[in-house]
């Protein structure tokens, strides 16, 4: 959502005032019962009033980019107490029209359910969207949607996911379909389920589901310490 009208929406901006030539954008994918989705922010005015757009604002002129990603997610949706980790910078020359502004991109992956969403500032309304049914989006946001859904796939392909995604004990169908839902692929069961065991990331809780309609499945947990040790050295999962 980096356009120069929309400094005056940054009113919580700490600097004072922002940098028009450089903005912050963004991206939040929300796992819910299954399917990935992507918060998209509305322009309340300016010359996309009307469309959607990602999340997004300028940098204050004495402002850390990490701090300025949050204050901007906040003020837009409402979201807060999320860790943002900086995607690229996406500066292709006409990108934005009658003016040079270079975006900087934040992603994170988080559990639908856990953020209440709100519209303020620039936004009129801010919504979760299914990745598959995402509407046109202004200048070249839609290449930002992209490239940070191929460094979430390459992510979840080199390093454990699952500890803020998934309740304390899980079955492996749910850690199955988490997978499937971030790749957008059917996955084998069985050979899933050899390579997760292989990793000897997971515990067997000694537990089964309880109240299901169908029948039971056993309960695992992650081992900590090797999630850790996996996180830093990180594995091929290759399907």
């Amino acid at each position: 959502m980096d356009s120069t009208e929309l400094s005056s929406a940054t009113a919580s901006t700490p600097a004072g005032e922002t940098l028009p030539d450089i903005s912050i954008d963004c991206l939040v994918f929300g796992l819910d019962n299954g399917r990935l989705n992507v918060l998209l922010a509305k322009h309340r005015a300016g010359i996309r009033q009307g469309q959607w757009a990602l999340p997004g604002g300028h940098i204050g002129s004495s402002e850390d980019l990490d701090d300025a990603a949050s204050r901007i997610l906040k003020d837009v949706t409402g979201v807060r107490d999320l860790f943002l980790e900086q995607l690229r910078a996406f500066g292709r020359a006409d990108r934005f029209p009658d003016a040079r502004v270079i975006t900087i991109a934040y992603y994170a992956l988080v559990k639908q359910k856990d953020y209440e969403v709100v519209a303020g500032g620039p936004a009129s309304d801010v919504r979760w969207w299914d990745i598959h049914d995402v509407p046109e989006l202004v200048y070249d946001h839609g290449e930002i949607l992209q490239q940070g859904l191929s460094s979430l796939r390459h992510k979840v392909r080199h390093e454990p996911l699952g500890f803020n995604l998934l309740p304390e004990k899980f079955t492996l169908l749910h850690l199955q379909e988490l997978y499937e839902s971030i790749l957008d692929t059917k996955l084998d069961k069985p050979n899933f389920r050899r390579k997760m065991m292989n990793m000897k990331l997971l515990v067997d809780c000694n537990e089964k589901q309880q109240n299901v309609a169908h029948r039971a499945a056993a309960l695992y947990r992650f081992d900590e310490s090797v999630y850790q040790s996996l996180k830093e050295k990180g594995f091929s999962f290759e399907v």
